[in-house]
């Protein structure tokens, strides 16, 4: 079954993402908690299917409340025509746009994910986000963006534009499983290998606050009793950090 060579795909991207970018994760699970710590604030974008790691990690039990998504209604997956998506995230003068309406300002972090890299608006936020003090880490694939051209003014790819580069060690195309009598590859691996990512990340920047003495802001079960007040302490402690309410 190449349904069970998927998943071993899978959990072998994951693994080889860890075991080759686990440093590299520590020092910016470091710096997610000194931005943290110094009430700054935390961002996470992607375009399209590479948003759905903002989503994965924003109001979540288990996560950081002060994580914020930010969408923009014209890369999200209700959008239609799907294929406007791409259009948009092509669009030079957008980023910037959606940097500048989003409460980002110097001290801040963002977070971007785009598995080619290539595309416009990314690549615009990042050096939009340089330009007022904001660090900024990309969830790429370095085989595939290195073997591709830049669709920015500037000829830069994602990696080329972020202060950190996390590589997700994944496939080139994203795809990759290759059955016989079909010319394309299935199964993308980037959401399951970029979730695990993101997730170890908060968990150790979550570990480096415990031992700095700092009580992390993780969000409870509402659907645990007491979890609807240590989430309400939370919302009101971090209230000026917390743009998705």
């Amino acid at each position: 079954m190449r349904g069970t060579d998927y998943i071993k795909n899978v959990v072998e991207c994951i693994e080889k993402a860890w075991s080759t970018q686990e440093d590299k994760i520590k020092e910016i699970a470091a710096l997610l908690a000194e931005t943290i710590e110094k009430k700054n604030n935390v961002f996470v974008f992607g375009c399209s299917h590479a948003g759905i790691i903002a989503e994965e990690v924003f109001y979540r039990t288990g996560g950081l409340a002060v994580i914020n998504p930010i969408f923009f209604p014209g890369f999200m997956l209700n959008t239609r025509p799907i294929t406007m998506t791409s259009q948009l995230e092509r669009l030079s003068g957008l980023g910037k746009i959606i940097l500048e309406q989003n409460h980002v300002k110097s001290g801040d972090l963002l977070i971007l994910h785009s598995v080619s890299g290539r595309n416009t608006v990314p690549v615009d936020m990042a050096i939009e986000a340089a330009k007022i003090g904001v660090k900024t880490v990309c969830i790429t694939n370095l085989d595939y963006s290195t073997g591709v051209t830049s669709r920015h003014p500037s000829g830069k790819r994602l990696f080329e534009s972020c202060d950190y580069v996390i590589d997700n060690c994944g496939e080139i195309g994203d795809a990759s499983i290759k059955l016989d009598g079909l010319e394309e590859k299935i199964g993308p691996t980037s959401t399951a290998v970029g979730t695990s990512i993101i997730n170890a990340l908060i968990i150790e920047s979550v570990e480096k606050m415990i031992a700095d003495g700092i009580v992390p802001p993780v969000f409870m079960s509402a659907n645990l009793n007491g979890g609807d007040e240590h989430n309400a302490k939370i919302f009101a402690e971090y209230k000026d950090n917390i743009f998705y309410m």
